[in-house]
């Protein structure tokens, strides 16, 4: 036939024995292999891909053979995986065969819009299959954390004008008392907190932090970074440095964070236009512009990336040794 091996199912065994010269039969192009199928074990789950394809797609002429009136389906799918998916029209359960992967299955489950869980699945590396099931509740879990604990917090931050926010998440036990004659010197006092022992157990798994990036990701957020970081509770002392300086020393606990930002323009953020005259007898640019026409200021790209604005000292360049023909003249 030019296309590998068939594979015959010829009816829902859920509905008893058929009489298989009088049952409707499709031929399923998956993999270059042919699967010959009665359609109404498709149309017996109509929420999945196929139920759809075979029972309304059909009635509405959105499901089309090809010339020799065989359905191309399931592209990308191996055909050992689609003869395991196949079992769950049958009996509601699909084993992963032999050398076929957790991920690879889901992904086609997935794709044919079939339930993936533990009273669907079957296989014997169990650890595997909960690694994604672990995903799928933690993506659930997080999406309720970010709606109930982080989003309020973003939106306090964003109501103050700022574009991006630094959260710490301490459990419900702990305690911050900063001194406030001598409060940690690191920033600190930007970050905000949210006391949950919950969240704070959530992000101990790394898995668990990609799962929340993605998430965060998926919601428009840039500039994320999840991780365990030290925070200051309280002083512990205070120690005189040489000269008299005091050096404070704060307990520090080792926390998960998340940090994010929302900001759009975050490329020019650090950026600085300057303005520059044609001429180079004028080496004041606060002069230059006070004197000359605007159409005759220039633009010069590409401009300077800083820091900070207030590092960048103007001097006139070195080099140029034309006097400024408005300054006064030197005394002699």
């Amino acid at each position: 036939m030019g296309v590998g091996e068939m594979v015959f199912v010829y009816e829902n065994v859920k509905e008893g024995t058929r009489n298989i010269r009088t049952s409707e039969r499709v031929t399923l192009i998956v993999d270059n292999t042919r699967f010959v199928v009665d359609p109404s074990i498709f149309t017996a789950q109509p929420n999945t891909m196929l139920g759809r394809m075979f029972g309304s797609g059909r009635e509405h002429n959105f499901t089309r053979p090809n010339e020799k009136g065989e359905y191309e389906v399931a592209e990308g799918i191996s055909s050992t995986v689609f003869r395991a998916i196949l079992d769950y029209y049958k009996t509601g359960i699909i084993r992963c065969p032999d050398g076929i992967s957790i991920p690879e299955l889901r992904e086609a489950c997935d794709y044919l819009c079939i339930s993936f869980d533990y009273s669907t699945i079957k296989c014997r590396d169990l650890s595997a299959l909960m690694h994604e099931l672990s995903n799928d509740g933690a993506r659930r879990q997080f999406e309720f954390y970010l709606e109930e604990m982080v989003l309020p917090l973003m939106v306090a931050s964003a109501q103050s004008g700022e574009r991006e926010c630094h959260i710490v998440v301490l459990t419900d036990d702990d305690v911050v008392d900063w001194d406030e004659e001598y409060p940690p010197q690191m920033g600190e006092e930007y970050s905000q907190i949210i006391y949950s022992t919950k969240l704070y157990r959530f992000f101990k798994y790394i898995e668990n932090r990609d799962v929340a990036k993605s998430v965060l990701k998926e919601r428009g957020l840039k500039k994320i970074r999840l991780g365990i970081e030290g925070y200051p509770t309280y002083k512990e002392k205070v120690k005189k440095r040489p000269g008299g300086r005091p050096e404070v020393i704060y307990n520090y606990v080792q926390r998960p964070f998340i940090r994010m930002s929302w900001e759009k323009e975050e490329g020019k953020s650090r950026h600085v236009d300057f303005q520059c005259v044609k001429s180079k007898s004028i080496t004041n640019l606060a002069a230059a512009a006070a004197d000359i026409p605007q159409d005759q200021l220039v633009v010069m790209h590409p401009t300077p990336q800083v820091d900070e604005l207030d590092i960048l000292p103007i001097h006139p360049p070195p080099g140029n040794s034309d006097p400024d023909p408005d300054a006064p003249s030197p005394a002699v």
